[in-house]
Order: structure tokens, then sequence, then C-alpha cells
């Protein structure tokens, strides 16, 4: 068979490939969509920026926040499902397909960011993301950390025990390790979009919420609250994730590009949750919330009997828990 090229046809060919070549260098890049349940407001979505500046003119991340592409929770099955390229999932989604995971969803778990960082730079954190790549098939970059969970509360009851919190309705995302997470605050977990938040607290349809104190200042959550808890039961991550057939599709180099990008976004997010902390609480005093701390014994204590007795710590990896404390 042979083919005819005409002057005309030449000439076609000729103009589309110089107006490939004149098209800026994000046109040409290939496209990554990323969701996340977080607002552009957040530190987040700069450390997102910042990722996706590091590995143009490669790829061009699209960002869709807020859950506007996905609701929260559901993100993961998009990645394993090949509808999403980049996610930022929580630790409690994986444990819903890998119960040995929930270990890392337990409260007082983790001391502090560093501590965090240390553990999924270890050969234990390591272990534990290639049980994520074998059995759930997305690759992790890394942990985003985001702050410390704090409990918010709109009612005035004073708090020092868990035995304070019996009652309380603690707004809590969807899914066992969250709801467990509740229950070994002392509190009564009511599962709840993070969107509706403020809506809830302010209706009364809970009484309160837990996150991070920049979380609770981007969602102006302390409007409808009188009082902030520092019970510090959580140091809170979600993970960086790229849905596998993509990293695979990567060269080495680009991986590597790609994985530079998120370390150093990953660290600058971490710095800056962990300076806004710092800032935040005095700034809640001056707003005329109370921010005190409780009997953080007492609190610790009561959550690892909830934990140990717990259907969960059945499938926790052997050691693991001593070997995590244990990490320095």
């Amino acid at each position: 068979m042979t083919f005819t090229i005409n002057r005309r046809s030449a000439l076609l060919a000729s103009a589309s490939l110089a107006a490939t070549a004149t098209l800026p260098a994000w046109a040409q890049s290939k496209s990554l969509r990323f969701a996340a349940v977080f607002s552009d407001k957040d530190i987040r979505a700069e450390m997102m920026r910042m990722f996706a500046q590091a590995i143009e003119p490669d790829y061009k991340v699209e960002p869709f926040l807020n859950s506007t592409l996905f609701k929260q929770g559901t993100e993961l099955v998009a990645l394993q499902r090949n509808n999403l390229d980049m996610g930022n999932i929580a630790p409690q989604d994986f444990s819903k397909q890998i119960p040995a995971w929930s270990i890392l969803t337990s409260a007082y778990l983790f001391r502090d960011a560093d501590h965090l960082k240390t553990f999924f730079a270890s050969d234990l954190g390591a272990q534990m993301k290639k049980m994520v790549e074998d059995q759930v098939k997305v690759k992790i970059l890394g942990p985003t950390f985001f702050g410390t969970r704090q409990v918010g509360l709109k009612v005035k009851k004073k708090i020092n025990t868990p035995a304070d919190m019996a009652g309380i309705k603690l707004r809590m995302p969807g899914g066992d390790a969250w709801q467990l997470l509740g229950r070994s605050l002392g509190a009564n977990p009511t599962p709840m979009a993070y969107a509706e938040v403020y809506t809830g607290l302010q209706t009364g349809a809970i009484d309160g919420q837990d996150n991070p104190m920049p979380n609770v200042q981007n969602m102006k959550f302390f409007e409808v609250m009188s009082q902030i808890v520092l019970t510090s039961h959580l140091v809170a991550f979600d993970l960086l994730t790229m849905n596998l057939k993509t990293w695979q599709s990567m060269s080495p180099a680009m991986q590597g590009k790609v994985q530079a990008a998120a370390d150093s976004a990953l660290a600058w997010s971490a710095a800056e949750h962990t300076k806004r902390e710092n800032e935040l609480a005095d700034n809640f005093r001056k707003q005329g919330l109370d921010v005190y701390k409780p009997n953080i014994d007492a609190f610790r204590d009561y959550a690892q009997k909830v934990y140990l007795a717990s259907d969960e710590a059945k499938s926790w990896p052997a050691g693991m828990l001593d070997k995590i404390n244990a990490l320095k």
C-alpha cells in the first residue's frame, strides 16, 4: 500500500507541528487530577501549588479541592479505579481495606510531626507503604501532617477526663476507625461530612468536632464553638498518594523528580502547620474561646485501653506498637 502526500497535506501537517511547538509548556504537559477535602485557603493547598510548580513542565496538576470532584472517603476508590491521578488520602481509608493499617489511626501513637516523619522514613514505614502498594495498588509519596487534633466544643461543659465526654455528640468522619477514635475519647461519635460541620455545630446537630487548630481557623469553626480542649489525641496526617499506573508510567528519573518535589512540599507544609498551631491557641483565646489542657494522662490511659480491647488491635503487626514508640 502506498501513501500519496500532496502539497496541501504537507502544508497542513507543517502548520499543525508549528502550532504544537508554539504551545506553552503547560499545554503540552500530561495532566494529573488531584482531589482533596481541604479548601484553597488551607496550607496544604499551597503545598500542592509548590509540588505542581516543581514538576512542570512534565506534568500539570489540576486541583479539585473542597471535595468538589469526589466525596470525602471516596478518593481512594477513585484512585484504584483509575478515575483519579492523585489524592490526599486519610489513613483511616486505607485501614478499611488493610486492617493492619488501623494501628496508624490509633490515638496517642505519634508524639509529634517529627516522630511521624521519622516513622515513614524508617523500615517500619516502608513496610506499611509496601502493604498499600501490594494490596491497594496505589503509591504513597509521603505523610501530609496537618496539625494535632484537639476537641472543639459548642457546649460550655468543662472537660478534664474522658468521663466528662460522656454523651457529647462529637463529629467524626464516617468509617469504623474514626468512630473508634471518638469512643476512645469517651464521646458519642457522630458521622458527618467535613463540609457540614459548621452548620452541624450551628444547629446543635453535633456538640463538637475534633480537628487541628489550623483547620478550625480555615473553616471558621471557632465562630460556632465556645471552647477548645487541648487533648492532643492524634497527630493528624493524610497520605499524598498517586495512582499506581500513573506512577509506573513514569521513567525512573521522573519518579525521582516527583518524589523529591513531594518530599520538599510535605516538609514545608509540616513546618508551616507547626508554626500556625503555636500562634492560633493565643488567637482563639483573644476571640473569646476557652482554650485549656485537660488531664492528658487520663485521656491517654483511657484511649489505649479502648484500642487494645478492640477488634482492630488484633490485626496490628506483631511488635509494631512498641517499635513505633521506640523510634527517636
